[in-house]
């Protein structure tokens, strides 16, 4: 490719453990690769090109359309926009550093942990947004001021902190104890989740044991709800490589699909978000 030597790939067996994918067999790079190395290996295939263009590529559609809303929304003089402008800003921020993290996460078994321990405090982050935004757009009518509307944003940076620890303390203990790491990782990103949909369950058991209407930010929620489910059981299943060992090496991980369905709630979500800011203010009082 325009006359560059494109680096050797190597197979499950050619590596050590802590480079080791669960039930990907090929397409490992070399697992002391220099950082210019590491760009070239973007623009070739292997397991992790998929992970990396399916974080940048978003990236900058998410730029464009923080871009395309600040000429539309005032987000110096109205306070009420600020906690969209937290979320729009993380949104640009996450999934650059998650495609960071995979494009240089081969250099060295040190760097490794640090692009990832990188990409989980983006991920905490990115879930802190969602807090931020939730308590002022998404609090239940009858929660406003109530003492978990008062102190929904601190817990959740309480969360943000503590899961961030725990899943970067998970990848010290993966090759000893796997199970364990496995554990620590998946709760780590599903308590803040969990936490930060409440709101969410809340109004749709409402919506639905009410007999009411739901609006059409609700439904978008409740399909949010949905995909967000899916990409946490495809990231804990290892679906469907887990099926066929080799068959997924490059394209349809469960990594992969995970990746593409966390871009997707992103987009869904900051649709929301927009629709929910536009209706009547909840802000934190």
């Amino acid at each position: 490719m325009l006359g560059l030597n494109l680096p050797q790939l190597f197979n499950i067996h050619q590596i050590p453990k802590v480079f080791r994918e669960e039930s990907i067999i090929s397409g490992y790079r070399h697992p002391q690769s220099s950082a210019m190395d590491c760009v070239l290996s973007s623009f070739q295939m292997n397991n992790e090109t998929i992970n990396i263009w399916t974080h940048f590529l978003p990236t900058w559609y998410f730029v464009w359309r923080f871009l395309a809303l600040c000429s539309s929304v005032n987000f110096v003089n109205d306070s009420y926009t600020w906690p969209l402008l937290v979320y729009m800003l993380l949104i640009c921020i996450y999934p650059f550093t998650s495609s960071c993290a995979h494009t240089f996460s081969s250099m060295s078994a040190e760097s490794r942990h640090i692009c990832y321990f990188f990409d989980y405090g983006a991920l905490s982050l990115y879930s802190l947004g969602c807090a931020i935004s939730y308590g002022y757009y998404v609090m239940p009518d009858c929660w406003v001021n109530s003492w978990i509307h008062q102190h929904f944003v601190l817990i959740a940076i309480g969360n943000s902190l503590f899961c961030t620890s725990m899943s970067c303390y998970s990848r010290f203990v993966e090759l000893q104890f796997p199970k364990r790491s496995k554990a620590l990782r998946t709760g780590a990103f599903v308590v803040p989740f969990i936490f930060d949909t409440v709101p969410l369950f809340y109004r749709a058991l409402i919506c639905l044991w009410g007999g009411g209407s739901p609006s059409d930010a609700l439904s978008s929620h409740c399909y949010h709800l949905l995909f967000a489910f899916l990409t946490c059981f495809l990231f804990t299943a290892h679906l469907p490589e887990r099926l066929a060992p080799g068959r997924f090496d490059y394209i349809g991980t469960s990594s992969c699909a995970a990746n593409n369905e966390s871009q997707s709630d992103i987009q869904n979500r900051a649709n929301e978000l927009i629709s929910e800011r536009e209706s009547e203010p909840r802000g934190l009082g």
